[in-house]
């Protein structure tokens, strides 16, 4: 089993024109909360690499399909949004983001963990291209 972070780069939400990344560009994407949420994120080509890996030289198990660097909602969304050109984005409360997308987009933006690859590295043998998010961004926004 194959539990891939957040997909970013060419043809994903988080691509210039991607749905996530326009609502960033637009201001609509805010950090709620504390932003202490940690997500893992991982280059669509990445993960691409890491599945034929699995399929390869994978034993039966659960494998982390993510980068080196999972980081706080706080960290990371300002950051993609100034690589997109945006603004920074906004603060809310958690108890506004909750009404407005939900218990599960609250919880995500305050409460979840980020992911560690080194079993799927160690595993199968697999290195991210992209092992930071930011170079990855980055990159895709250029």
């Amino acid at each position: 089993m194959l539990r891939y972070g957040g997909f970013y780069g060419p043809g994903t939400s988080l691509a210039p024109g991607g749905e996530n990344a326009e609502m960033i560009r637009r201001g609509k994407f805010p950090v709620v909360g504390d932003g202490a949420g940690v997500w893992s994120f991982i280059h669509i080509a990445d993960a691409a690499e890491a599945t034929v890996a699995a399929l390869e030289r994978g034993r039966p198990g659960i494998y982390n399909v993510v980068d080196d660097e999972p980081a706080p909602v706080r960290e990371w969304l300002p950051a993609v949004a100034s690589a997109l050109g945006a603004k920074p984005p906004r603060h809310v409360p958690r108890w506004a983001g909750r009404l407005l997308a939900g218990e599960a987009a609250a919880v995500m933006m305050t409460e979840v963990r980020g992911a560690s690859n080194q079993k799927a590295k160690r595993e199968l043998d697999w290195q991210p291209h992209h092992p930071s998010w930011r170079q990855g961004i980055a990159e895709v926004a250029a």
